[in-house]
């Protein structure tokens, strides 16, 4: 359990916050780039880390991410027109370009040049992988982007998208490090199990997880945040590991389910949990498979609104959600699913949002199999109580770091899990942007 003073420390985000501050020393996705798709286009509403935010493409392109509320009267300017390079307020005129200049006062004298004292603040802003990627920490500290792989990938290799989660972003952290749970919260009851197995149904590719619902964790500090071992029971002689990479502050990667498959050309999915406030937060989902094209029954799967991730409406929120009790099935539960709730993600949603918006740690009383959460814990508070002293996370700007995989594996029990599988884990080779 956590004091009530860390998990304060851990769940606020908001401007000027210790946690907070440490989140805006990285690069974050902010929009999947399809919401901005041209020049002039409608501008977008955005809710980053406590702050209403507008995003736009001007006429020449560029994008524009800035304060919400004109500085005159402090109207939305989602509202705006977008329009020759800037975005216009609809009630006395102002306008502003892409950097947060006033460009133009038509409400005013021109002779007053107040115009050039009134400044919105603007974040940088980049488009990588499908992506609109944004910068809200110190300008002199910006760093580069994190070298993921799939964000390199042709268009075909890889797909993202995101959906609302009704809950503090730690929570939602927690349940994807937590690998122990997936024999329960993702499986399948008793019965169906005898099923599969009557039936030899493609479900058994997870058998390790069902056979063995009891992982030895081994968490090990890497460089650029945690690598977590699940060892399951694999016969007399092996071992299946299951090898999360968590990436500070808030990303993901999930180990493939093929065990008995060719581990090595595996694709491989994971996840960014950024908060938009303390009580809400993006659930990014990326997939991605180096080694081939999707389908595009695959591409609609992994990224489609609804797919593996989805169902989730225009605003990216899910129609499975709190309201309607996720479409809980009671006789699904009984039969086949240990949850009767459809769909991992709804799944995942479930528990965690009904933890409340904001949990309260020092109530919990936590297991052998919580190491990871422990550790990932440890690790954030450290950094943000490190930036109070002036210690900037070192992560932040070591882009190359972020350039792995996560991976399943069949390893002989007398192996070391970190070395033998060290070359599944490695990314894949990096190019530039502009090749």
């Amino acid at each position: 359990m956590l004091s009530k003073e860390d998990n304060e420390l851990l769940t606020r985000v908001g401007p000027g916050s210790p946690m907070g501050e440490m989140l805006r020393r990285f690069w974050m996705p902010a929009l999947l780039e399809e919401e901005l798709p041209g020049p002039d286009c409608d501008p977008v509403r955005l809710r980053l880390l406590g702050e209403d935010l507008v995003a736009f493409r001007d006429t020449n392109g560029k994008i524009g991410i800035l304060d919400a509320y004109c500085p005159h009267r402090l109207v939305h300017l989602y509202f705006g027109r977008n329009e020759e390079c800037g975005l216009r307020c609809v009630y006395h005129g102002w306008k502003f370009d892409v950097d947060g200049n006033c460009v133009d006062q038509p409400s005013e004298p021109p002779e007053t040049n107040f115009a050039h004292k009134v400044r919105l603040t603007a974040y940088p802003s980049a488009v990588r992988g499908g992506v609109i990627w944004i910068y809200m920490g110190p300008k002199d500290r910006m760093p580069a982007l994190p070298d993921f792989e799939w964000s390199y990938l042709p268009q075909r290799r890889r797909t993202a998208t995101k959906r609302v989660q009704q809950c503090n972003w730690a929570q939602a952290v927690e349940g994807g490090i937590d690998s122990s749970h997936i024999s329960y919260l993702h499986g399948a009851t008793e019965a169906q199990h005898k099923r599969n197995s009557a039936e030899k149904n493609i479900v058994q590719l997870n058998k390790f997880n069902a056979a063995d619902r009891h992982p030895v964790f081994d968490v090990q500090s890497v460089p650029h945040g945690l690598l977590i071992g699940a060892r399951r029971n694999a016969g007399e002689n092996d071992f299946y590991w299951r090898i999360t990479q968590c990436l500070t502050p808030f990303y993901t990667m999930i180990p493939p389910v093929v065990p008995d498959a060719d581990t090595s050309r595996a694709p491989y999915s994971g996840h960014a949990w950024v908060p938009i406030d303390d009580e809400n937060t993006w659930t990014w989902s990326f997939s991605a498979n180096p080694h081939a094209d999707y389908t595009d029954e695959e591409i609609a799967w992994h990224g489609g609104a609804n797919g593996m991730w989805g169902p989730i409406d225009e605003n990216y929120f899910p129609k499975q959600n709190r309201e309607n009790d996720y479409l809980l099935d009671r006789k699904l539960q009984r039969e086949s699913s240990f949850t009767g709730i459809r769909g991992i993600p709804n799944q995942d949603a479930a528990v965690q949002e009904s933890m409340g918006p904001r949990m309260d740690r020092s109530r919990e009383h936590l297991g052998q199999s919580d190491s990871a959460v422990i550790a990932w814990r440890r690790m954030v508070l450290k950094m943000a109580r490190d930036l109070e002293k002036g210690i900037e996370p070192a992560a932040a700007s070591r882009g190359e770091w972020y350039n792995v995989r996560s991976c399943a594996t069949v390893l002989p029990r007398d192996t070391d899990w970190q070395q033998g599988a060290a070359w599944l884990l490695a990314g894949g080779q990096i190019k530039s942007a502009a090749e």
